[in-house]
């Protein structure tokens, strides 16, 4: 019913007036109101909504939305609803709601069913926003044509019922969680022109149906995970423009008999396991293609020669597919032809006529981007390579067959920016044309055989930013000229003959990130100003003959992570400045004259990342190095070496004499007292039974920090030292306890790594009572195991609290450590008991997996069939192929960390009371993944992505994203089948990228 809200007010002598007049005048009143009303829609002195059902179905729809920006702060119910933010009406009365659009708003919860309502919608574009939850049912919205939904985060199926707006000509829900297939009613679309579904989840296959929609235009399913073939009907719809289908799993072929489709100017089918030969015709039939991507299938055969015919083609990528034969020389008819990239295939040239394609090409005059790489082309490349089009900036015959020189024409294509000759088998000097490429970015001349020196004229190749001339006989010293390549931040020179010194110039390359310079033959000192290369992250000069210091300046290279520049002749001391870089994580000045005491910070911690030896010089450091100690004389002055030779005969018989009155005061105190014999040798620290039991109070309940199958760990600080450890006692009663620890020794002996635990020593012994007593001896973690991190305490106390960069931070650390158990400490190590309470937290919340006691090693022999040994492990960690008897093996610690890192991630244990019947952490994970992932996740992380969303709402969907991300790896972790799981290798890596954008994310939330 239709308001007024205008007021008028009478004059106060309005009482005076008789009965009559007043009526007469009511009237007027009344009737002046009635038009002012009438004309509500231009007059602003009141609001009229002419339909309810409109306006009750925009507040619905409001009522579940998450504003952050107040971008719908306009829908009140003081405006008419026509003026709202993105609303659009009518053109007359009624005035309906014809258009709603809140693309880009930052608007976020679910979609009200109750736009379903508004029955005059033509237009609803709500694109751009972080939406969730299912589609929307919009059955009743007869005259829509245009409906987008594109990147938001909604999932669930397509349903059918959207197929019921039959006037509906664009379609976009892409970039969303879809699943499902695409409906088998599709075709009930009958007027849809561009059906946009790409970027989501949807399976099964391509319908048929879909090629009853005449007037399509254009279909866009690409980035999905659909199977099947092609419909055959798409090959025959007859005003298809656009046909993009790339990244999925589609299987088949292009029809033989492909009739004509002129009107198709895109065919994209790019990552997909297609196959077989290309239509003979495909040029003739698609005469209008412009763009075609047939990239990363399974395509063979010889490339269609009719290719040429299609004489608006722009773009061709045939990469990594099987094709063979000739290179059609008749591509050269393309004069539009910008981009072709014919790379890992099976093309071959050997002789001229199979070479014509390249003089052909030169007809193509916009041509930018040619790539044969990864080929079977031999022989020598054509001089015809300098009448390609100048404007060709990319290069690539990288991976071939090619032999003698490189034609010196080469050097008219200066529009040039990346060259590749790489893996080939080149030859001759390369003077002649280099420096004329003063536009190259990228110039990759590895793995050849070119000679002579390298020119000066390199530079003058002032935007070069990767230049890799490894793997050649290059001779002569490296250019001065150098240092002129401001922008370069890739030099790789190594396995060369190259001489002299380094340059000095080297230092103006303030942008360098990785440089190597291994396996030459380069003398003198490395230069003072390599430490200007602020941003330096590897320095590899191994394999040379370089002499003098190590030099200081390398403290200030903050972002070093890797130094290599073993096997030379440098001498001194390990400069201590390098103790200042942090994220060093490889350091290797093996093979040196180095000497002196070895620093104690950063990287020198980490024995693992170290490689230190064949220098006699070297003394001290960490216990875990095992280097001899320091000797402790002082050669500071001359005034105290002179002081020393006169002190020390005076004292000398003295302390001959205390030495021995002390031994013969002692014998009997010390006599049995290190009995310790453990398998580590000499290097570990020794300690005896008295030793552990004053450090641990003789073995006091109150040091008591955990009980194990196979004994208790006590804390304790060991008296000479005063290093605090933690002491694991075996209870040498239970069985198994005397291999556990045997194993323990064997696997910790040869382990050194930044993320396993490290063991100080062992002590096998034998007790005052008589009793054997066998103990091993770790380094103390203040922060207790990753368990009591996670879970409620027995005691009913809360756990402490992680956050996410908190517990991406342990399960890379984990990751780390595995990888290294698996694939990187000589023979494989498998864990074989990896749960919660074995990872250890040091002070800075670091992880370090301990308790190697059920640990084996993979023998060479056996590593296709995992470990002859009996199976261990803890309940809900054990995978399920050890249930059946099958042998340990490295897949099996790869399940039992994707059990913790869902369990890190939910906060449940896989021994939780709710997991039975059929349900455990995985099928609770998968089932709720990703529509409700709120539902899975540990409340303390659902606290942290509301606090992402108060502070930046935009970035709760990337958190939401990370979240699923890790939750989806921790699935393919644990699968049932052994070999669909990943190694721990791809793992880290993968786990590693996470670390990083989050990390990222994180800064820039703060910002």
């Amino acid at each position: 019913m239709a308001q007024c809200l205008c007021s008028f007010t009478f004059a106060e002598n309005m009482v005076d007036l008789m009965p009559r007049e007043r009526l007469k005048l009511g009237m007027l009143v009344l009737i002046a109101l009635l038009l002012l009303c009438h004309r509500v829609g231009n007059v602003q002195c009141a609001t009229v909504h002419d339909n309810r059902a409109d306006l009750s179905s925009l507040l619905h729809f409001k009522q579940g939305i998450i504003d952050p920006n107040g971008a719908l702060k306009t829908w009140n119910t003081s405006t008419h609803y026509c003026s709202w933010t993105g609303v659009m009406c009518t053109q007359t009365r009624p005035w309906r709601v014809s258009g709603l659009n809140l693309t880009g708003r930052s608007l976020g919860g679910q979609i009200s069913s109750y736009l379903g309502n508004l029955t005059y919608l033509s237009n609803l574009d709500l694109s751009n926003n972080s939406f969730v939850g299912s589609l929307p049912f919009l059955n009743q919205l007869q005259q829509l044509q245009l409906l987008n939904l594109g990147s938001n985060i909604l999932d669930g199926a397509i349903p059918d019922e959207l197929t019921n707006s039959s006037s509906l000509k664009r379609l976009d829900l892409s970039a969303n969680l879809l699943v499902g297939a695409i409906p088998l009613n599709i075709s009930l679309l009958s007027n849809l022109e561009f059906l946009i579904l790409y970027k989501n989840n949807l399976t099964g296959n391509i319908p048929q149906t879909l090629g009853d929609i005449t007037s399509l235009k254009g279909i866009y399913l690409a980035a999905n995970k659909l199977s099947g073939s092609i419909p055959d009907k798409i090959w025959q719809l007859p005003n298809l423009l656009e046909l993009v289908l790339g990244q999925n799993s589609l299987s088949g072929g292009i029809p033989h008999a492909l009739r004509n489709l002129s009107s198709l100017e895109t065919l994209t089918l790019e990552l997909n396991m297609l196959g077989k030969s290309l239509p003979p015709n495909m040029g003739d039939a698609l005469s209008n293609l412009q763009l075609l991507y047939l990239a990363n299938n399974m395509f063979e055969g010889q490339i269609p020669a009719s290719l040429g015919n299609a004489s608006g083609l722009q773009q061709i990528s045939l990469l990594a597919n099987n094709f063979v034969g000739k290179i059609p020389a008749s591509l050269g008819k393309l004069s539009d032809l910008s981009y072709l990239d014919l790379g890992t295939n099976r093309l071959e040239a050997s002789d001229s006529d199979s070479w014509e394609f390249l003089h052909a090409l030169g007809n193509c005059r916009s041509l930018e981007f040619f790539s044969v790489s990864q080929n079977q082309l031999e022989g020598h490349i054509p001089n015809s390579i300098g009448s390609l089009s100048p404007n060709v900036q990319q290069l690539v015959f990288s991976g071939n067959k090619l032999s003698g020189i490189v034609p010196p024409s080469i050097g008219n294509l200066q529009s040039l920016t990346w060259l590749g000759l790489d893996l080939n088998n080149l030859t001759g000097p390369i003077d002649e044309w280099i420096g004329k490429l003063t536009k190259l970015v990228r110039l990759n001349l590895r793995e050849n055989n070119f000679i002579g020196p390298i020119p000066s004229s390199i530079g003058n190749l002032n935007e070069l930013a990767k230049l890799n001339l490894a793997k050649n006989e290059f001779t002569g010293l490296i250019p001065p000229s150098f240092g002129n390549l401001q922008p370069l931040t890739d030099l790789n020179l190594s396995y060369n003959n190259l001489q002299g010194n380094i340059p000095i110039e080297f230092g103006k390359l303030e942008q360098l990130v990785d440089l190597d310079l291994s396996s030459n033959n380069l003398t003198g000192f490395i230069p003072d100003t390599l430490g200007k290369c602020e941003n330096l992250g590897t320095i590899k000069m191994e394999q040379n003959n370089l002499n003098g210091n190590i030099p200081t300046s390398f403290g200030y290279l903050k972002k070093l992570t890797v130094l290599n520049l073993s096997h030379n002749s440098l001498s001194g001391n390990i400069p201590a400045s390098l103790n200042d870089l942090l994220i060093l994580t490889t350091l290797d000045l093996s093979y040196n004259h180095l000497e002196g005491e070895i620093p104690r910070k950063g990287v020198f911690e980490n024995a693992s990342a170290l490689s230190l030896g064949e220098n006699s010089g070297l003394c001290g450091g960490a216990a875990e190095l095992h280097m001899p100690s320091c000797q402790t004389s002082s050669k500071k002055t001359k005034w105290r070496y002179y002081l020393i030779r006169v002190l020390i005969p005076m004292f000398g018989f003295l302390s001959i004499a205390m030495l021995v009155y002390f031994l013969f005061l002692e014998k009997n105190t010390f006599t049995g007292k290190y009995l310790s014999s453990t398998p580590f040798g000499e290097q570990f620290l020794k300690v005896s039974y008295t030793d552990l039991a004053q450090a641990t109070r003789n073995f006091s309940e109150s040091n008591l920090i955990g009980r194990g199958i196979h004994g208790s760990v006590y804390r304790g600080r060991l008296k000479d030292t005063k290093m605090e450890v933690a002491v694991k006692v075996f209870d040498l009663e239970m069985g198994g306890a005397e291999r556990s620890f045997m194993a323990e020794c064997e696997a910790l002996r040869s382990i050194q790594h930044r993320n396993i635990l490290p063991i100080i020593t062992a002590c096998s012994t034998v007790e005052t009572n008589g009793n054997v007593f066998k103990a091993l001896v770790y380094e103390f973690m203040p922060n207790g195991n990753l368990d009591i991190w996670l879970h409620r305490k027995a005691d009913g106390k809360t756990s402490k609290k992680l956050g996410l960069t908190e517990r991406i931070s342990i399960a890379v650390n984990i990751a780390d450590a595995l990888d290294y158990l698996h694939h990187d400490c000589g023979s494989p190590t498998v864990h074989r008991d990896l749960k919660p309470s074995n990872i250890l937290l040091d002070d800075n919340m670091n992880a370090l997996i301990g308790d190697f006691g059920i640990a084996r090693l993979c023998i060479e022999s056996e590593q296709k069939t995992g470990l002859v040994s009996s199976i261990g492990g803890t309940i809900g960690y054990i995978a399920p192929e050890y249930a059946g008897g099958g042998h340990a093996s490295i897949s099996g610690d790869v399940y039992s960390f994707g059990v913790i890192l869902l369990e890190m991630l939910t906060g449940k244990r896989p021994t939780d009371p709710m997991f039975g019947n059929g349900l455990d952490i995985m099928k609770f994970v998968e089932t709720n993944l990703p529509r409700q992932i709120l539902h899975v996740v540990d409340a303390s992380l659902i606290d942290e992505l509301e606090e992402f969303a108060k502070a930046k709402p935009e970035s709760e969907n990337m958190v939401h994203q990370c979240l699923v991300s890790l939750l989806q790896l921790g699935l393919l972790c644990t699968r049932p089948v052994p070999s669909e799981r990943m190694n721990m290798k791809q793992i880290a890596s993968k786990l590693h990228d996470f670390r990083a954008s989050y990390i990222e994310l994180k800064a820039s939330n703060l910002q």
